[in-house]
C-alpha cells in the first residue's frame, strides 16, 4: 500500500479518534468531580420541584406554540381558502381554478394537522385548555374538508366552517391570553403539511 493510500483512508479515522478523545477530555473532569453540592442539587432537582419551578415555564412554552401552530391555521385558512373562495376562484371556469383548489386542499390538510396540533399544545396551559376543550368536536369536524377542497367538491358550508372553527380557536386564545395571529404558510409548508 502507497503513503498516499494510507494517509486518505487515515484521515477520516485520525480526525474520528481525535474528536471522541477531546470529547472524553471535556466531559471526564465534570463526571469525576462531585460532591456534597451535586448531591444537594440533585436533590432539589426532584419532580415536586421541577413541577413547582419548570410549571410556569411550561406553561409559556405551551402558549407559545399554541400560538405558532393556531397561526399557521389561521393564515393558511384565510390565505388559500377563504380569501380565493370570496374571489371566486373555485368556481367551474375559473381563472387558475385548478391551482386554487389544490392550494386549498393542502391548506385545508395543513389547517387541520395544525390545529390539532394546536388543541395539544393548550393542554399545557390550565386556562387555554379549558378554553379549547369545547372547540375539540369543530376541529375535528375539519379533518376531510381539505381532501374535498382539492377536489372542487367543498362549498361555502365547508368554507364558512373553517372560518368559524378558525375564528372560535383565535377566540379561546385570546380569551386565555394566547392572542393568535395570522402567520401566511408558504406553498412548500402546506405541501410538507
Amino acid at each position: 500500500m502507497s503513503v498516499e493510500a494510507r494517509t486518505t483512508t487515515s484521515g477520516p479515522i485520525r480526525r474520528t479518534v481525535t474528536a471522541l478523545l477531546l470529547i472524553c477530555a471535556l466531559l471526564l473532569p465534570t463526571a469525576a468531580c462531585g460532591g456534597a453540592e451535586d448531591d444537594a442539587a440533585a436533590a432539589a432537582a426532584t419532580p415536586a420541584a421541577l413541577e413547582t419551578t419548570g410549571s410556569a415555564q411550561a406553561q409559556k412554552f405551551a402558549k407559545t406554540r399554541f400560538v405558532a401552530n393556531a397561526g399557521l391555521a389561521a393564515g393558511a385558512t384565510y390565505q388559500w381558502i377563504v380569501k380565493p373562495y370570496r374571489e371566486g376562484k373555485f368556481e367551474k371556469g375559473a381563472s387558475g381554478r385548478r391551482f386554487a383548489l389544490i392550494k386549498a386542499g393542502l391548506a385545508g390538510a395543513f389547517a387541520y394537522n395544525r390545529l390539532k396540533a394546536a388543541a395539544e399544545n393548550a393542554k399545557g396551559d390550565p386556562l387555554l385548555a379549558r378554553a379549547m376543550a369545547p372547540l375539540a368536536a369543530g376541529i375535528a369536524s375539519l379533518k376531510g374538508i381539505g381532501a374535498k377542497l382539492g377536489k372542487g367538491e367543498a362549498g361555502g358550508a365547508e368554507v364558512g366552517t373553517f372560518e368559524n372553527v378558525i375564528n372560535d380557536v383565535k377566540g379561546a386564545g385570546s380569551d386565555s391570553g394566547a392572542v393568535v395571529k395570522d402567520k401566511v404558510p408558504s406553498v412548500t409548508q402546506l405541501s410538507r403539511g
